[in-house]
């Protein structure tokens, strides 16, 4: 099986014709982390729905593991969280995830990932903060070893270290042959654990690459201070550099693309300190929406 995901025209439409999807065609590989981003109202949710069969598309198809996401079986090894998990609230944690074993007794459990996450397992989940409730949501996701794991908002609630455990989690659970589509308004997220990325825009899927061909394509902001003042036009001929500021020995830029015809120039000036700030997804994620004037 090559393919975790497959969509093929999948679209979407409400009542008032409310368009949610349009021709979405999309392959994700078994044992990779897809990160899909949009924000909220791009289709994101819609699109997990509709490959859960949780609501039918108006056209199109869709197939997980190799199987009809019509069909039941294509549901048997697959963990999900949605974007609003309900909890039972008058049950504890482990009451919870013990019910969802039964109905579902495939292997499997939670104490590992319950200690990982310092979950609280023994306490209604109506007396948990919201960041809590989300581990429990999170650990029913995984607790199976499922073959796909589908996350919506999957961090939502989570303190910075939880954070930190859920992308290792994340990590590992590829690592094993595993698939993980993760569906995200936080472009930080998805950045430091998708091999891939999905851009949906008002519907449609605008871009799909590699987040290291992204990053290459996104725009750098670089200070440099020198020796003595420069000449601004120097800078400002370079291709793909942008003068953003200049005051005396120090100099803001905007770089796209390579960098290599920057540091070639700076090879001539008396240079005393360089930053470059990583180039981030955000950058991108606007682009795609400017580029439509939006």
């Amino acid at each position: 099986m090559d393919a975790a995901i497959e969509t093929r025209g999948l679209s979407k439409t409400y009542r008032g014709g409310v368009q949610a999807l349009s021709g979405v065609d999309l392959t994700v590989n078994a044992g990779e982390v897809f990160g899909f981003v949009g924000p909220n109202g791009a289709g994101k949710s819609t699109l997990i729905r509709s490959l859960l069969d949780l609501i039918r598309p108006t056209a199109g198809t869709a197939r997980l593991l190799g199987i009809d996401s019509r069909d039941p079986r294509s549901r048997e090894r697959v963990g999900y969280l949605p974007g609003d998990p309900r909890l039972h609230p008058r049950l504890s944690g482990r009451a919870q995830l013990d019910s969802l074993l039964r109905l579902r007794p495939v292997g499997g459990g939670y104490e590992d990932l319950a200690e990982r996450f310092g979950a609280a397992l023994d306490r209604p989940l109506r007396d948990l903060s919201k960041g809590n409730r989300q581990k429990i949501a999170l650990i029913q996701a995984f607790m199976q070893r499922p073959a796909l794991v589908v996350l919506d908002e999957p961090t939502s609630g989570l303190d910075p270290l939880v954070q930190e455990e859920f992308r290792s989690l994340v990590r590992e659970t590829a690592s094993s042959g595993s698939t993980v589509f993760l569906s995200s308004h936080s472009l930080d997220e998805v950045q430091h654990v998708a091999d891939r990325v999905g851009i949906i825009r008002g519907g449609r899927l605008v871009a799909v690459d590699v987040v290291e061909a992204m990053l290459e394509r996104s725009v750098r902001h670089v200070s440099v201070r020198f020796a003595e003042p420069v000449d601004l036009k120097t800078f400002a001929q370079i291709p793909g550099v942008q003068v953003v500021d200049g005051d005396g020995p120090s100099l803001s830029l905007r770089v796209e693309g390579s960098m290599e015809p920057l540091v070639k120039a700076l090879g001539g000036e008396r240079v005393i300190d360089l930053t470059s700030t990583p180039a981030d997804l955000e950058e991108i994620f606007l682009g795609y929406y400017q580029e439509q004037g939006e």
